[in-house]
């Protein structure tokens, strides 16, 4: 029997802190695909950028620009003359494809030489064997499951808990759910915020998944080893709903009564550290 979403004023999702509802993929009962680490080593030499995981574009277009001392804007700018090796579904845009590491600078780096040294190497950890493979057992491409490694990252409270979100995204796309996620909505308004308004919830856009099926079109943050392994090899679950009630707590539920509960403990610790300050 399919689980319908309740009324949207009733539930918001969370990131670190607030109701997480998402969905996509579908549940597929296989052998869970072991996932490499993905590690790079780290640039040796006085002069590197560092890209942290969960980074959006602009972000490392602005780190790049700092590092190589330019003018705001001019990494972004040179994107057409780069010729980043992309996947076709990415239709130019290197969001999900910036590999987060530490890259090595020098008298020769530039915008499009730093920027394909990001993009060859998320391409050289997402087209291995056992990516591919964990993708296809999920009902989903390469690119799409970096999307959802993207909103792993994003949504996540701990790294232990990436796995669990990860099938709670799958779950709720199988049973055609909406995402609902507010880091889709963050991603399209350009903010970082623990709070999602009702008006926000009905932004036109194709990153608003309150209002729209699926995934969003592209990745929304340029996700790390730990996301990426989450996305393609998720524990088995039925979870379908979960919220962080405090730090290090989070909790995952396929009984919306169940959720609404842990809802309103997390509203009762939110009552209480304001009070408190």
């Amino acid at each position: 029997m399919q689980t319908q979403t309740p009324p949207r004023r009733t539930i918001r999702l969370t990131r670190r802190g607030r109701i997480a509802l998402i969905a996509t993929g579908a549940v597929v009962a296989a052998t869970a695909v072991a996932v490499p680490l993905l590690s790079t080593d780290e640039a040796e030499g006085p002069q590197h950028v560092v890209i942290p995981e969960g980074w959006r574009a602009r972000q490392v277009y602005k780190a790049v620009d700092k590092a190589l001392a330019l003018p705001a804007g001019t990494t972004e700018k040179s994107l057409d003359k780069a010729r980043l090796k992309l996947p076709e579904d990415a239709s130019g845009n290197p969001e999900g494809y910036l590999f987060p590491a530490t890259y090595p600078i020098d008298e020769k780096s530039t915008p499009a030489s730093l920027l394909s040294y990001m993009v060859h190497t998320a391409n050289k950890k997402f087209s291995g064997g056992t990516v591919t493979a964990g993708a296809e057992q999920n009902a989903m491409n390469v690119y799409q499951t970096v999307t959802v490694a993207s909103m792993v990252q994003a949504e996540a409270d701990t790294k232990a808990d990436m796995g669990k979100v990860a099938r709670v995204i799958y779950n709720r796309l199988a049973r055609g759910m909406p995402l609902q996620m507010d880091s889709t909505i963050n991603y399209a308004l350009n903010r970082s915020t623990l709070r999602t308004s009702e008006r926000a919830t009905k932004l036109n856009s194709p990153y608003n998944t309150y209002q729209r099926m699926g995934l969003p079109p592209t990745p929304i943050a340029n996700p790390g080893e730990d996301a990426m392994r989450a996305a393609v090899s998720p524990p088995q679950g039925d979870w379908l709903y979960f919220v962080t009630v405090k730090p290090g707590d989070t909790r995952f539920t396929d009984d919306y009564a169940e959720h609404q509960k842990n809802v309103a403990e997390f509203n009762r610790n939110r009552q209480s550290a304001s009070a408190s300050r």
